[in-house]
């Protein structure tokens, strides 16, 4: 079968990110993967009002990933938003400025469509396609949590907990202060607790039920990715070492306790550690951490596939 080549690109809260791949037969085949941030959450979770500035910015890396997809001859390219944008009172500003860039309709998907998207594409992956997942997509604005195997799931939920909400929520000093580390531990814990733990408990222990075997918890998304990096010293992309990568609750506290005690100077500096991120990568960190300790995990998986794989599959 001859493959078919198609885009799509990724209008998330902290980052736009474009996927351009050959699908033959439900198999993917990445040609171009590329990531641009332009904060579109930024000074967002006050009012709920996008600000002019990310918007224009956001339009601008829709318009030129676009031509790059188009350059690459994809036959298709769709553009999908997620958490900053279906939050926001004012999305039709956003909206209407990528299609004035781009000439591109966007689709504003819902937590729960956002949430089937990243299951589907982690099991594209044939060693995740057939055991008990429970999986977590940490974005800028929301993360997704999803219980499941294969093509049966028994939860999948968005919750508003985000790198960039969470950061702005803090606002940690430079360098953070221990108390600091204290104080979004102990927010993560409440939250988790309150929001997620009485809802995910019940899942697991139906995944358990009906399937043998260990409930693995696997992490997609760019903040997983970059402590993955971290982890294995990645300076460069790569899928296959980053999805062999395994980061213990050990290390995880080791990360995290070293991202907080430096200032933003010095996180920037980090092996595996891009610049941009090396804010978020805080309440990134801590976010996994508490996920891992709150649901008694030793160990997390990582997954470079998730919306986007899933996003060219089904796409329109």
């Amino acid at each position: 079968m001859k493959p078919v080549r198609r885009a799509v690109i990724d209008i998330g809260t902290n980052s736009i990110k474009l996927l351009v791949a050959d699908i033959t037969d439900g198999a993917i085949q990445p040609v171009r993967e590329q990531s641009h941030q332009t904060r579109l959450g930024q000074g967002f979770y006050v009012s709920h009002q996008l600000q002019p500035g990310p918007i224009e910015q956001t339009a601008l890396a829709v318009a030129e990933f676009a031509a790059k997809a188009r350059d690459e001859q994809a036959a298709s390219i769709r553009l999908i938003a997620t958490s900053a944008a279906r939050d926001a009172v004012n999305a039709r500003e956003l909206t209407l400025a990528i299609e004035r860039s781009s000439n591109l309709k966007v689709e504003i998907i819902s937590g729960e469509q956002e949430a089937d998207l990243v299951f589907q594409g982690i099991t594209t992956d044939p060693a995740l396609a057939e055991v008990p997942l429970l999986v977590l997509d940490v974005g800028g604005g929301s993360a997704e949590f999803i219980v499941g195997r294969g093509h049966e799931k028994h939860f999948r939920e968005s919750f508003p907990l985000g790198t960039v909400r969470l950061l702005e929520t803090l606002k940690p000093g430079d360098p953070p202060s221990a108390d600091e580390l204290v104080g979004c531990r102990r927010w993560l814990k409440a939250f988790l607790q309150s929001r997620v733990k009485p809802k995910i408990e019940t899942a697991l222990r139906q995944e358990l039920k009906t399937h043998e075997g260990q409930v693995q918890l696997v992490a997609t998304g760019g903040t997983s990715s970059i402590l993955g990096a971290m982890e294995a010293r990645l300076i460069k992309f790569d899928r296959e070492k980053l999805e062999a990568t395994r980061i213990s609750l050990a290390r995880l506290h080791h990360h995290v306790e070293k991202l907080w005690s430096l200032p933003l100077k010095e996180r920037k500096e980090i092996e595996g550690l891009p610049k941009n991120r090396a804010d978020v990568i805080l309440t990134g960190s801590a976010i996994y951490e508490a996920v891992l300790e709150q649901f008694g995990f030793q160990e997390l998986r990582i997954s470079t596939r998730g919306l986007r794989f899933a996003a060219l599959l089904d796409s329109h």
